[in-house]
């Protein structure tokens, strides 16, 4: 049986790349994970199109931490959910916002990026969106006045984690619009025993303790860059 390819995008402190080595609160989950089941893997921080596509496409390959949507249900094969994320419009701060519900920003121009969850989401609703080649694109576009509102997903409604894109108060929160749990995506190619174990050995690290162990090892991480 090949090696487990795992693939992530850059999205500190859930998962990056130091040196060569790939750490994160959601990497270090899969290695755990990974480690009880004694496969063997190789994983790699790719631009999140190609990571996604790879899943989809190549046999044995698996990419975290991928929102679980209707429309990609039948894509994957399922590991988790790993975590659970908000998705909130952010918008800039000075600029007044009327929006109750997801669909008083209808007449809005959304900030999205290419493969993203959040992109689908809204073009599968007839909104308005202006996908990025990469997130870190939208901040900019939005403080230039290029778009309206930028659609990113955070932890725990938590934004201090999008101070590495703009200044402080820059920025605002402007809407919550979704929640979504986040999993390992594999090809249909691995096989369902292999999914089986792997979400076992998650039920695992749920019960003994050591999911809120690496995340409160993370908030430390945070607090600390």
């Amino acid at each position: 049986m090949p090696p487990l390819l795992i693939t992530a995008e850059h999205a500190p402190p859930a998962s990056m790349k130091v040196g060569d080595e790939v750490i994160g609160r959601e990497s270090e989950k899969i290695r755990e994970m990974l480690a009880r089941t004694g496969y063997s893997y190789k994983i790699d921080v790719l631009p999140w199109k190609r990571a996604y596509t790879m899943a989809q496409r190549d046999p044995y390959t698996c990419v975290y931490s991928t929102s679980r949507t209707p429309e990609r249900e039948k894509q994957f094969k399922w590991v988790g959910p790993t975590d659970e994320a908000e998705w909130i419009l952010m918008g800039r701060a000075g600029r007044k916002y009327q929006l109750q519900t997801l669909e008083d920003a209808r007449s809005l121009r959304i900030g999205t990026y290419n493969g993203d969850a959040r992109d689908e989401f809204l073009r599968a609703r007839g909104f308005d969106v202006d996908p990025a080649q990469n997130d870190a694109s939208n901040p900019k576009k939005l403080l230039l006045d290029r778009i309206d509102l930028w659609a990113v997903g955070v932890r725990n409604n938590d934004i201090s984690a999008l101070a590495q894109f703009a200044a402080p108060g820059q920025l605002v929160p402007v809407l919550t619009f979704h929640r979504v749990k986040v999993y390992l995506a594999c090809n249909p190619s691995v096989p369902d025993a292999m999914v089986e174990r792997m979400n076992s050995a998650l039920d695992s690290m749920r019960k003994d303790g050591s999911f809120t162990r690496l995340e409160k090892k993370y908030e430390q991480w945070q607090a600390t860059k």
